[in-house]
């Protein structure tokens, strides 16, 4: 999958994205057919026990996007760039975009975005590194916004369809949008030629983005907009629970676990 296959699903066929943050879940996500997997910095809270995705690091997503690119055939994998890795530098957001791609193994990464984006995207763009842009709730900003529904006004919606139009110019394969009206989703999606991919902004997007410690039931709180499909930390906590008791009550190891070397008898 490469950033050209992504861009012509848009109005044709609908795009799905799951976060992915390590091996193993990677290559199943890979297995299901999913189109994009995304090595979100939502692994900050949802994997590396911090309370927001502010404190990831470059190096916390650059070591988990190159075990999902070494896990991985076919989805495109994208590394989603940590706060203040990138906004403030261009030198210094091209060097830590660069090392996703050379380094680690992306095929791509994404932005939180904004009007300080636009030129990062073209530029990014223009050395071969595909962008997709993020816009509506982006919660590296947290501390200045809150994690609330945006683009529910006039004025802040017609601000997201102009930086979304501008994103597209500016060369970015897609977009996500985040927590946003459906209707607005749906302005959006008929306002680019590239896909839209919504989390919380209604039906009308090309495509749906979620993570999937939400979709398989590993995380204990779902947001409002998102769905458990599975609920895996049920089956995880059963197995440990099972785990302990086979230890506690002497029937693991058995015997079938177990090996015996005759020749060591001697030593007993």
């Amino acid at each position: 999958m490469r950033a050209k296959d992504i861009r012509a699903k848009a109005g044709e066929e609908p795009v799905t994205m799951l976060t992915a943050y390590d091996a193993p879940t990677a290559a199943v996500v890979d297995e299901a057919g999913v189109d994009i997997a995304l090595v979100g910095d939502s692994v900050g809270n949802l994997r590396l026990g911090y309370d927001s995705t502010l404190p990831v690091t470059v190096e916390e997503i650059a070591s988990r996007t190159a075990a999902v690119a070494r896990a991985t055939e076919d989805v495109f994998v994208l590394a989603d760039m940590p706060f203040l890795s990138y906004g403030a530098d261009e030198a210094e957001a091209i060097h830590n975009c660069g090392r996703m791609v050379k380094e680690a193994g992306a095929d791509g990464v994404k932005l939180e975005s904004g009007p300080h984006t636009v030129d990062l995207t073209r530029r990014l763009t223009q050395l071969g590194i595909p962008v997709q842009a993020h816009l509506g709730l982006t919660p590296q900003r947290e501390n200045e916004t809150g994690l609330f529904r945006q683009g529910t006004d006039e004025e802040s919606a017609t601000e997201i369809v102009e930086l979304a139009r501008a994103h597209e110019e500016a060369g970015a394969f897609s977009l996500v949008l985040e927590h946003v009206p459906a209707n607005l989703g749906a302005a959006v999606t008929d306002a680019l030629d590239v896909p839209t991919i919504g989390i919380g902004a209604g039906p009308d997007c090309d495509g749906q983005v979620l993570t999937v410690d939400e979709v398989i039931g590993l995380s204990e709180d779902v947001a409002p907009f998102s769905k458990r499909f599975g609920n895996v930390r049920e089956e995880m906590a059963s197995a440990i629970e099972e785990y302990v008791d086979a230890v506690e009550g002497g029937t693991f190891p058995a015997e079938e676990h177990s090996y015996v070397e005759e020749e060591l008898d001697d030593l007993y």
